[in-house]
């Protein structure tokens, strides 16, 4: 019979013990050593039966065919742009990816993405030698004009977003704000002034910070109603 040592949504750090025989399954940061099942790196518990999954609180983005992103151009070329996406190498927008325009050659490409803007952007593959290549074709894939862009932790994105994006609906609505969240931890928020798009910077800050922590959402949602009250004072 196995022993259970942690709780559910408790956080573990590397090498603390979870778990002792075989009768868990790890999902996640976690080794097995002999009977023993120990964390390999920072992560927040969720056991679901016999299945314990380890969610990492802090990394890098690793990039997924779908994921939506938010990129940054890099260098505009004669037949693509690399885009930074955060990480470790840029990802490629082909033309024809770029956009359902016919592009005829020899045209500057910059009249559609110039260096340091911003767009939202979905990969289409990553290869195993880490070549990652985007598309703009689907819904919401657009160049992103004015706004702030905001960096949080890749791994915090999910608490942000909330189940079925609940999180981050409150905070359009009671900031409005428009949001767009890319999966690779970075954020566009665009409001109809700069003190709804700090409250929201603010909102998306605490969310970020207490990720771990339950009773969020009541949380975020009286800390803006509060926010709110005191401008209307």
């Amino acid at each position: 019979m196995g022993k259970l040592f942690v709780k559910n949504k408790q956080i573990v750090v590397p090498g603390e013990l979870i778990a002792k025989g075989m009768d868990y399954i790890p999902v996640g940061d976690a080794y097995r050593d002999g009977e023993d099942l120990i964390a390999s790196r920072v992560s927040l518990i969720d056991i679901n039966g016999r299945v314990i999954k380890l969610i990492p609180l802090r990394g890098t983005y690793i990039p997924k065919k779908g994921d939506i992103v938010i990129g940054r151009i890099n260098e505009v070329g004669y037949y693509n742009w690399l885009v930074d996406i955060g990480y470790a190498y840029d990802a490629n927008l082909s033309v024809r990816d770029a956009t359902s325009d016919f592009i005829e050659r020899g045209t500057e490409l910059s009249r559609y993405y110039d260096l340091d803007e911003y767009i939202v952007t979905r990969i289409i593959s990553v290869t195993k030698f880490k070549a990652i290549d985007l598309t703009m074709k689907g819904p919401g894939l657009k160049k992103l004009v004015g706004g702030i862009i905001i960096n949080v932790i890749p791994q915090r994105i999910p608490r942000i977003v909330g189940k079925k994006g609940s999180m981050i609906n409150l905070i359009k609505e009671l900031t409005n704000c428009q949001i767009i969240v890319g999966q690779n931890g970075r954020i566009w928020i665009r409001g109809k002034n700069a003190e709804d798009e700090m409250l929201a910077i603010k909102a998306i800050r605490l969310v970020e910070e207490k990720a771990h922590t339950s009773g969020l959402t009541d949380e975020i949602k009286n800390f803006l109603m509060e926010a709110k009250k005191g401008k209307n004072v």
